[in-house]
């Protein structure tokens, strides 16, 4: 299989440690429900730091290791992942702080009214009066609720934060990248 682009390639956590005898590895998701992590059936490790680290793309592409994953649960609010090749305790320990990566295409079927996260990075957000707000430039849990800065998606420069809860987000349409929201460009 062709190594994929980075592009490609979703973040869903990083290896904390080796647990158990038999190789398995501790992650430390980066969401509350690991669903996509949970039910990949292969996924990319990843030992060189976060993208924007000052790595190169090209040192980061070269360090991408494909596993088939044998087996991923939950405990303890970490995900134990059992994967093919990795057979021991020190096997398992050498990857600590790997990030793991999964290409967006194997996530699992949204529910309706439910979307990832990463999806919505890039959509137009307008409000009621079709006012331009920006765009999602990312997308945090506070423990509530999820909050989408926005701003402008090229500089990164963030104009607002807003709760990501029914009141205020009207509508999400994936298929045309817009979310319409009820507020207000100046609040």
């Amino acid at each position: 299989m062709n190594t994929p682009s980075l592009d490609d390639l979703i973040e869903l956590g990083a290896v904390q440690d080796a647990q158990g005898l038999q190789g398995q590895i501790k992650v430390r998701p980066h969401s509350s429900d690991p669903v996509a992590l949970l039910s990949s059936k292969e996924l990319w490790l990843s030992l060189i730091p976060r993208r924007n680290a000052g790595v190169a793309p090209s040192l980061e592409q070269a360090s991408l290791k494909l596993y088939k994953v044998k087996q991923a649960k939950m405990h303890s609010g970490t995900v134990v992942i059992a994967l093919d090749g990795i057979t021991d305790r020190d096997q398992a320990e050498a990857l600590k702080g790997a990030r793991i990566l999964v290409g967006r295409d194997v996530f699992p079927k949204a529910e309706s009214d439910s979307y990832y996260w990463v999806d919505l990075i890039g959509c137009k957000a307008i409000n009621l009066q079709g006012e331009s707000l920006g765009e999602v430039i990312e997308v945090n849990d506070n423990g509530a609720h999820g909050i989408i800065a926005i701003g402008d998606l090229e500089t990164k420069a963030v104009k607002q934060l807003v709760p990501f809860v029914k009141e205020v987000v009207q509508s999400v349409d994936l298929s045309n990248r817009l979310i319409t929201l009820d507020w207000q460009a100046d609040w």
